[in-house]
């Protein structure tokens, strides 16, 4: 029988600011790293990607810690003793 206390895991507001930092940092090895040659042809693509995802991960980490902390102080303390 499901206890109907039990909340079902939830997903960080992080998983997307990962996936854009990893995406950037690896298109940044890719495009100003690496000399291999079969990633020249891809090198402008690689550049331009890393100079937009991995600001873009920045922002979007400050913009998530910020609405975290907001909502942290907007919730309604609670202590042991109610009354």
């Amino acid at each position: 029988m499901a206890n109907p206390d039990r909340k079902p895991p939830e997903v960080s507001p992080y998983v997307f600011t990962v996936l854009l930092a990893a995406f950037g940092l690896w298109c940044f090895y890719d495009g100003w790293i690496t000399s291999s040659p079969e990633m020249q042809e891809h090198l402008l693509f690689n550049r331009v990607a890393s100079a937009v995802l991995i600001p873009w991960a920045v922002l979007d980490f400050l913009r998530m810690r910020r609405r975290q902390r907001a909502s942290a102080a907007e919730a309604p303390l609670t202590g042991g003793c109610e009354g």
